[in-house]
């Protein structure tokens, strides 16, 4: 448990290039922030919203934390994904019986997939020139 004004706790969120720094604070209620806006104010669909939320409403705990997230890189699908990866990871700090019910919903597993590299000869990663011929 870190302390500064409130004690809280800290996980840090990643998926495609996105990271997200996760501060969970116990005994809120249910205000989440994300790069000091309000959550309703960053996302603006409402599935983006729900993926944020997910790990709070496997717990049952949507309004007894309040949560602060930092959230750089990449689009606002994977940024929402990094926040809910981070959420799950500052959860297990509060409290480790958390984590058969994480586990299995797969919220703490890190999402592997990244954008393939360019290969040399293609113009992007499988993408051939057209009229390769001549």
């Amino acid at each position: 448990m870190y302390q500064s004004k409130k004690p809280y706790m800290y996980g840090t969120g990643r998926r495609k290039s996105s990271v997200a720094r996760v501060h969970l604070f116990p005994g809120g209620t249910g205000r989440i922030t994300v790069n000091g806006r309000d959550i309703d104010d960053y996302f603006g669909l409402d599935t983006l919203k729900l993926i944020v939320r997910q790990p709070l409403n496997t717990l049952g705990l949507i309004d007894k934390v309040d949560i602060e997230a930092t959230v750089a890189g990449g689009g606002v699908t994977g940024q929402a994904g990094a926040i809910r990866h981070g959420i799950a990871r500052a959860l297990l700090k509060v409290d480790e019986a958390y984590r058969p019910a994480l586990k299995a919903a797969g919220f703490l597993t890190r999402d592997p997939r990244m954008k393939e590299r360019k290969k040399y000869g293609l113009k992007a990663a499988r993408r051939a020139p057209q009229f390769s011929k001549r």
